[in-house]
């Protein structure tokens, strides 16, 4: 037999073979495939289905993966795509795309989470049968209810044909934006605001509250026929132009709607009944923010106003919306976070018809903010502003033996609670022309102390050994100079007292040649280091944004400048408060004591120990004491104050340069009472040239005293 004919042979062979064993295992009884409606898998398993003929390549976990990436991206375009076509049926593409926007949005989503449920470690997916699958899986978002973490989805998937062949398809519902949720309901959510913190004096009086004010408006409706006799009378009474009100009546569409003209302060109510006489003018009581001592103390207190685009910018990702008010200056802007609580929210489903509630998906109860209460006086606050209302300038009163602050004011001032109701136009005006602005807070700045400075050279200088209290330096003339190498500067002094000068001496009348002496004496390192110790170069340790204090802009080189230091002019520039801080140091034995500004429950505490040497604060106190007392002292006037006290004059003189003669002058005065010290007060008052320089701010500061301790 030929090769050929030997290999078909064996390929026949190799057939009959194969058909025998099919046929003994009984496949070629079965109908086909194709015959049969079946599909093998290829694995070789079988499976049933009615529409499909071949098995999708697909994954339905990996269509619902794709689904919850579009949803976490905000992709409802593209989420609509996995849609089965049941549901894109039953919802258009616009439509489902609008509802989640406006769910989502309005629930404030941010983050959110999508993550398929594990079953089982083997099986990711319920199955219910070959041609859908169910997938559980949670969702999580932060919202402004809070975090919000929900369980119990299911998306059911279904396997359908279409042109591009076989796709599993998301088969949509309601129950897909949450769980509870069914077509025709509705998702409502509501901001849940806190109520501000308060702050409060030392003795629970009100400087910040929540409180009543009065919302004047018109019903256009009845107000139209009186409209115009009304709107003189109006705009005369509450002090705005005519133009205002008419033009809110004329924009006014609704006859029997309120439309808000001004806002008064809770205590205008006669003024309220007189305007509400009219027809068609109504009032109605809304909550608000009350400052109850007005402009004595707006520029520590501050007020709270809309936040601006700029504002809302700079704490984005801070809970702020563009209808919050947020605290614009002083206390208010500085406890902004403690004061303004936390908001809360709520989510919940209705029923679309009946609005009956059906499910609450999150809530989350605001946090109201802190109470504050300072360690300010209110009384003494109000004292003390009413003393300098007149000028422009600033003030501290503390309690010396704690540091408590009592009282910062700064003048002119305005009236917070005008920022909160509305602005007269002859208020409005006089803060528009005013030559020294009502919105300078002068008492955080700094400023050159002049003479008040001379306690802290004496006491570093008495501290390094080189100021000898009985030593009597020879100084004669009103003009001194070092050498000639000084150039034409020379240092003056206002009186020659015809005699060699004692550290006594110097105090009293104020002399400027001696403490510039001891200045050279004690050397730019000493007085630098000994300065510190009062706190001088140092941040003041309080929560308010003070200016800091300063010996020198770069250092005491120089030796001009060194001796200019030593009675407070050259570069040296402090804040009221802390020329009282150091002042205080004369009631602890020589310890400068920290300044509170808020009460914490927290005891006494030394900022820095001896800063003036405890075996000289009894000299000290005696010889400022005189100042006061004798009508040789700057600090003397007829009659005196009733109660007893020390106290430093100091006049500092603005120059642009040494030879500048017509420089203006601040006047400065500092005093503590001295039976059982209670109060230190330390007042500066601008432009005092032409009026008596400090000894204007003498007799200010000693009825104010008198005011706060008797009164």
């Amino acid at each position: 037999m030929s090769p050929g004919k030997q290999r078909m042979n064996g390929f026949v062979l190799v057939a009959l073979i194969l058909l025998i064993t099919m046929l003994a295992m009984g496949v070629g009884c079965r109908k086909g495939p194709a015959e049969s409606g079946e599909t093998i898998d290829q694995s070789g398993s079988t499976s049933s289905t009615e529409t499909t003929t071949v098995q999708s390549q697909e994954k339905a976990e990996d269509v619902f993966d794709q689904f919850a990436r579009y949803w976490m991206s905000d992709d409802y375009r593209s989420m609509y795509g996995l849609l089965s076509s049941d549901a894109q049926a039953a919802v258009s593409e616009e439509a489902f795309i609008t509802r989640y926007q406006n769910i989502f949005s309005g629930i404030e989503a941010s983050d959110l989470h999508v993550e398929r449920i594990q079953t089982d470690e083997s099986s990711p997916l319920i199955i219910a049968d070959e041609q859908s699958k169910l997938i559980p899986f949670s969702v999580q978002m932060n919202t402004l209810a809070g975090t919000v973490s929900l369980t119990d989805y299911q998306a059911e998937l279904r396997l359908e044909d279409t042109t591009a062949g076989p796709h599993w398809r998301i088969d949509w519902s309601e129950k897909l934006i949450f769980p509870n949720m069914q077509s025709g309901d509705k998702v409502q959510a509501k901001v849940l605001n806190p109520q501000r913190g308060e702050i409060y004096d030392r003795n629970q009086h009100g400087l910040a509250v929540n409180g009543e004010l009065i919302s004047i408006g018109i019903a256009p409706g009845k107000f139209g026929p009186v409209h115009e006799e009304a709107i003189p009378l109006m705009a005369e009474r509450l002090g705005i132009s005519e133009e205002k009100i008419r033009s809110i009546f004329e924009s006014a569409d609704q006859p029997e709607w309120f439309y808000p003209i001004v806002t008064l302060p809770s205590g205008a109510n006669d003024l309220a009944a007189e305007l509400t006489q009219i027809d068609g003018v109504l009032y109605q009581k809304i909550q608000g923010r009350v400052y109850p001592a007005g402009e004595a103390a707006g520029l520590l207190i501050g007020y709270i106003g809309p936040i601006t685009a700029e504002e809302l910018a700079k704490r984005e990702g801070q809970g702020y919306t563009p209808w919050d008010k947020i605290g614009k200056m002083g206390l208010e802007q500085v406890y902004e976070e403690r004061l303004r609580g936390k908001r809360g929210g709520e989510i919940i489903i209705v029923d679309g018809e009946s609005g009956q509630l059906k499910d609450i998906i999150s809530r989350q109860e605001a946090v109201n903010g802190e109470t504050i209460t300072l360690a300010m006086d209110v009384t003494t606050q109000i004292k003390l502003y009413n003393q300098m209302k007149e000028d422009a300038g600033a003030a501290a009163a503390i309690d010396p033996v704690s540091g408590e602050i009592l009282a910062l004011v700064s003048s002119p001032s305005f009236d917070p609670n005008y920022l909160q109701t509305y602005v007269p136009d002859v208020v409005q005006e006089s803060w528009n022309t005013a030559e020294k602005s009502y919105f300078q807070n002068r008492f955080k700045m700094t400023y050159a102390p002049g003479s008040v400075f001379k306690l802290i050279t004496a006491s570093v200088g008495l501290k390094a050994g080189v100021t000898i209290p009985d030593e009597a330096l020879p100084i004669d003339g009103k003009r001194w100079q070092k050498s000639a190498g000084w150039g034409d500067y020379h240092v003056t002094r206002v009186k020659d007292i015809g005699r060699p000068v004692t550290l006594r001496d110097a105090l009293v009348y104020s002399d400027n040649i001696y403490f510039a002496q001891q200045a050279l004496r004690i050397g730019a390192e000493t007085l630098e280091a000994g300065a510190r110790l009062f706190g001088i170069g140092e941040p003041l340790p309080i929560d308010y944004p003070f200016y800091d204090s300063q010996l020198s802009n770069n250092g005491l080189g120089r030796e001009v400048l060194l001796a200019d230091t030593g009675y407070g002019q050259g570069e040296v520039l402090t804040s009221p408060l802390h020329i009282a801080i150091a002042y205080g140091a004369l009631a602890t034995d020589g310890d400068v004591m920290k300044p509170v500004l808020e009460l914490k429950g927290d005891l006494a505490s030394v900022w820095n120990r001896q800063a003036i040497p405890s075996e000289y604060v009894g000299l000290l106190t005696d010889i400022l004491l005189e100042n006061v007392e004798s009508p040789e002292g700057t600090g003397y006037t007829n009659p005196a104050a009733a109660v007893r006290m020390l106290g430093k004059t100091g006049t500092a003189e603005l120059k642009a340069s040494y030879e500048d003669t017509e420089a203006e002058e601040n006047g400065w005065f500092v005093a503590m009472s001295v039976d059982q010290p209670q109060c230190v007060i330390a007042m500066m008052i601008e432009d005092v040239k032409e009026r008596g320089g400090s000894h204007y701010v003498v007799p200010l500061v000693k009825q104010a005293m008198d005011a706060i301790i008797l009164e």
